[in-house]
């Protein structure tokens, strides 16, 4: 048995980029269509949930969806330091409950959301622009006509592959992690770990939930590292190393594993009909690999600008370009800032880390959070050369503004 519809818009991936995109197309007043292949929407965790208070008020996601962050902790081999606010400005999502909330949004607003659906294959017309998608659903071959296509599919990016748009990511990031139970747990701290005992070409964390509960993980930079993060983490846990220790009897619950993209913003993403989103885009902080704000930022604005464009019924890559527009200039500099402080990073030995540290001591928080988030704007970089004249702060800011 096969099935056939027609949408206006439909949009592959149900993760936070593809759900947003649908809600914003939805409101929007256009038909949609969103498409995931697992039994559910977020079946499968790929990601810790790390984001920021200010851009979940601005999403509006429900308290009931993440545990608030107020305590910064970095060890290094030889060092260990802790930066504080007096409120809450980072935060951990329950990521299952949030990419499910968003999805349930664009629902609401008239989504027509599709589950088991394995996308594999692009429709093309005489001027090879794709019109719609085919696969797999639960009633056997299923076939999506549609006026534009948003590839949300995330690191694997199914549909711009087939379109021969893009190539497999270069430079990722991998991540293993385990949900655990443990005995102690500060719910108001997050650690990051650094350093060749923890992993190289990368960094080890433990995120905490609430209720004692926090995600353990490990993730390492491709190709620079051949490193395997799922035994990686298995070793540092089994050691008990740094403030795993401080955990007591851990106890896992579920196993993660995901990549992100670390290629810097290098793809283009609006062609005709089709625009790519969130992690099909490159859409990711370098320094801690994080993407879900970027994703459900960029998506709603990917959404509106499709939109928009099929009500003009002009659906070409100069009629999509404004959300490509969006996107660079709120990111591209900051991307590309942080890209370069990455790569320093990733050269530093034990002994250059525990010296990292002793600077990263040196900031207030609003400081160290604009370094953290990527925020690598002109004024920021300039305050932060002029507070801290301690050469490796100069360098950074050289660094960071190319000079």
């Amino acid at each position: 048995m096969s099935e056939e519809h027609n949408y206006d818009l439909v949009v592959v991936g149900g993760g936070p980029a593809g759900s947003s995109a649908a809600f914003s197309a939805a409101k929007n007043g256009i038909k949609v269509a969103l498409i995931e292949k697992e039994n559910s929407i977020a079946e499968t965790v790929r990601t810790s949930g790390v984001t920021w208070i200010e851009s979940i008020k601005e999403f509006g996601i429900p308290e009931n969806c993440y545990n608030p962050i107020k305590n910064f902790s970095f060890v290094s081999p030889n060092n260990e330091v802790t930066i504080s606010d007096e409120v809450s400005t980072a935060a951990v999502l329950d990521v299952r409950k949030t990419y499910r909330w968003l999805a349930d949004e664009a629902k609401k607003n008239g989504v027509d959301i599709f589950v088991k659906t394995n996308i594999n294959e692009v429709i093309k017309n005489k001027d090879n622009d794709i019109v719609g998608v085919r696969g797999a659903g639960v009633n056997g071959k299923i076939t999506f006509h549609s006026k534009v296509i948003i590839d949300a599919t995330g690191f694997i990016s199914t549909i711009s592959k087939a379109m021969g748009f893009v190539t497999q990511w270069e430079r990722f990031g991998a991540g293993a992690e385990y949900e655990a139970k443990v005995e102690n747990s500060d719910p108001e701290t997050w650690w990051l770990m650094v350093g060749q005992e923890y992993t190289p070409a990368g960094y080890a964390w433990i995120f905490p939930l609430g209720n004692n509960i926090v995600r353990i993980g490990v993730g390492v930079g491709k190709p620079e590292s051949n490193v395997d993060p799922t035994q990686r983490l298995k070793e540092i846990v089994e050691k008990k190393l740094g403030p795993i220790k401080k955990l007591g009897k851990i106890t896992p619950i579920e196993f993660h594993y995901g990549l992100i993209p670390n290629d810097g913003l290098s793809r283009k993403t609006v062609f005709n009909n089709l625009i790519l989103v969130g992690d099909t885009a490159g859409q990711a902080n370098p320094l801690v690999l994080e993407g879900i704000r970027y994703a459900i930022k960029f998506g709603r604005v990917a959404g509106e600008v499709a939109a928009k464009a099929i009500k003009n019924k002009k659906t070409d890559e100069n009629a999509l370009y404004p959300y490509e527009e969006n996107w660079r200039n709120a990111i591209e500099s900051k991307i590309k800032s942080a890209g370069k402080v990455q790569d320093r990073w990733i050269g530093l030995s034990d002994k250059e880390w525990d010296k990292e540290l002793d600077i990263i001591n040196e900031l207030k928080t609003d400081e160290f959070l604009d370094f953290i988030k990527a925020d690598f704007g002109l004024s920021n970089m300039v305050k932060l050369a002029m507070s801290h004249p301690k050469l490796a702060v100069r360098q950074l800011f050289n660094l960071v503004k190319g000079k």
